[in-house]
């Protein structure tokens, strides 16, 4: 059984993420995922376990989110049935 490869390219990091390569390589450009610059041509790595820590920090940052911006109507979808509040109208 082989293990998983420690390095990801831009590419494998945007197919985890379902996101463009493009995006990928703007995460790591604004200093938001960490990754290292190899090779003569300058190929882009992440490190799998910084992917994971990436991961983590955005669930953490959403909950933040959440937490400090309700959905608006979030008390009264919580009796509906599905968080679905039917409106009847004449």
């Amino acid at each position: 059984m082989a293990s998983e490869p420690r390095f990801l390219t831009l590419t494998d990091v945007a197919d985890v993420l379902n996101i463009s390569t493009s995006q990928a390589y703007a995460l790591v450009r604004n200093k938001e995922l960490a990754a290292i610059k190899i090779g003569g041509r300058g190929q882009w790595r992440v490190e799998r376990d910084k992917l994971e820590d990436y991961i983590q920090r955005m669930y953490a940052e959403t909950s933040e989110f959440i937490a400090s911006h309700p959905f608006p109507g979030d008390d009264a979808s919580a009796d509906a049935p599905n968080g679905d509040e039917r409106v009847e109208r004449n």
